[in-house]
């Protein structure tokens, strides 16, 4: 191994523009509110250009980046978005159809419905880690994301056609295993695409999409269940009809025009593409493109690496609080109203939930915060689930439930960001990681589904998912003074910085002056 220590900042002052090597600023230092990401790249590279774009002023890379990432906002975020709020609402759909008599249609105690939310969990953890390590061997990612959500929407439809628990149990596993390959995938797809100071408000963006889906769900249900006994089926059926085909319309419509990896994205010219792999690839090492890491020693990586660990657990702590959300309108049916008000009611939550992450992602991607905003998420759940416990005065229990959506979702897109940035490279490594975190962090929706069984209180339930909050601010304190504790190694004598790549930094991100950011 190669010795290095870290540049200092100031190190050099100027690039000449015709220079083969455009310097950028090391990734640990902080972004200014005030500059465009671009005006603050400063001073040290290692990572040659491309000829296509080796003669280009500074100028003239800005307005080239500005012009793509325009181009890629305006396909990519809208098509991921659309298919997640499918994906979502297809998944969610159950907890709607509770409240038109699915469970008196099928004959089905409140234990067994549990089991039915739980089911899923079954076929939706173990398909994730394959399918993303396949996504990292595939030259069409994009195509693969639209096709699987094709599918999903098959078999959600299928639920409509159940006459059985047993019935429905078999459909949930299996729609398990065809959403299982979406959710990790968007999140290692679009960290293919962006820039640290770009990630977190395209995750941000995903959520949002998930949040309004979750808001306008409940309005889409309320409309279908109104079908109620149309042509002799029952509204809950017309729900997961209705859902199913819109899905199946949209993944074969997308998978048009959906883009591929940076390398070989139809949606680029030339001089585009080559500009897209080097600007990711000047932030952390060798891509998608370059990187030849195999699946299997990626997988590995991960698997070994403490931090990885870390952010799993914590996204299993961030998913027990998250089963809320799999029972909300039971949650808010026990606040006294009808029917169709409860499901009107779901929607405000999720618009708040929506406002609160695009404030958020923006600061958090200027100034490169992540852990504060954890701590304020962790602190409004507590709030939130106080007052659940403590009262069921109408008032205030529905400002907790307001308060619920966002406290959940804020920490879980925070977390995906830490993997993305702090496990960057190899680019299978992060991959696997991703899988990780929302597989094996997603068992906690398994157990966490048989909570819910003491209403209108819900103690059980509140009590564990304030225990849960307590155990994710420790975890990622922990997980704060860890990656602290590196940054340090690596501005450290040669020893220290040698001493800090065990710890998964490669030499690559040393020579860049890679920093863990947001801690």
């Amino acid at each position: 191994m190669t010795d290095a220590k870290v540049a200092p900042a100031a190190a050099v002052t100027s690039a000449p523009e015709d220079d083969k090597i455009l310097a950028v600023q090391p990734s640990h230092v902080e972004a200014d509110d005030n500059v465009d990401a671009d005006d603050q790249k400063g001073d040290f590279s290692v990572v040659q250009k491309p000829e296509s774009i080796r003669n280009m002023t500074h100028d003239e890379i800005r307005a080239l980046e500005r012009r793509m990432v325009r181009k890629l906002d305006f396909v990519i975020i809208p098509i991921i978005g659309i298919l997640y709020v499918f994906n979502y609402v297809d998944k969610s759909a159950l907890a709607a159809s509770k409240v038109y008599g699915i469970m008196d249609d099928l004959n089905m105690s409140t234990n067994d419905f549990a089991t039915a939310i739980s089911i899923l969990f079954a076929g939706y953890l173990p398909f994730q880690i394959p399918s993303n390590l396949i996504m990292t061997k595939i030259p069409r990612p994009g195509l693969y994301l639209c096709l699987a959500a094709t599918v999903w929407g098959i078999v959600s439809a299928l639920t409509a056609v159940v006459h059985s628990k047993e019935g429905l149990y078999a459909q949930r596993v299996f729609l398990g295993v065809t959403e299982a390959v979406f959710f990790p995938g968007v999140i290692y797809y679009l960290s293919a695409w962006y820039t640290k100071q770009e990630l977190g408000k395209r995750l941000a963006a995903l959520f949002m999409f998930q949040m309004l889906g979750s808001a306008f769900g409940g309005f889409i249900a309320a409309a279908c269940l109104t079908l109620d006994g149309r042509y002799g089926i029952a509204g809950w059926r017309w729900l997961f009809i209705v859902e199913g085909a819109c899905t199946v319309g949209c993944g074969l419509l997308f998978s048009l025009v959906m883009p591929e990896y940076p390398h070989n994205a139809r949606l680029l010219n030339k001089v585009e593409r080559d500009y897209a792999v080097w600007r990711i690839e000047n932030e952390a090492g060798a891509g998608e493109a370059h990187d030849d890491t195999g699946t299997f020693a990626g997988f590995k990586l991960a698997i070994l690496d403490p931090k990885v660990w870390a952010l799993v657990f914590s996204m299993g702590m961030i998913q027990a609080m998250g089963s809320t959300v799999n029972f909300f309108p039971s949650i808010v049916q026990t606040l006294g109203y009808s029917n169709l008000i409860t499901l009107l009611l779901t929607a405000p939550p999720y618009v708040l939930a929506a406002i609160w992450f695009y404030i958020f992602s923006n600061i958090s991607d200027r100034k490169n915060i992540i852990y504060p905003f954890v701590v304020i998420g962790i602190a409004l759940a507590a709030i939130a689930y106080s007052i659940s416990l403590a009262t069921l005065n109408t008032g205030a229990r529905y400002f907790a439930m307001m308060l619920i959506p966002a406290t959940v979702a804020g920490p879980q897109i925070l977390v995906y960001k830490t993997l993305n940035l702090h496990i960057a490279r190899p680019y299978p490594k992060r991959a696997a990681g991703v899988a990780m975190i929302n597989s094996i962090g997603g068992i906690s929706n398994i157990w966490a589904s048989y909570l819910y069984v003491d209403a209108p209180h819900y103690y059980v339930a509140f009590g564990t998912c304030f225990g849960c909050a307590a155990l994710l601010l420790t975890t990622i304190t922990v997980y704060r003074w860890h990656v602290r504790r590196l940054n340090r190694l690596l501005d450290g004598t040669p020893e220290e910085v040698a001493e800090a790549m065990k710890s998964g930094v490669t030499q690559t991100q040393v020579d860049l002056g890679w920093r863990y950011v947001g801690y």
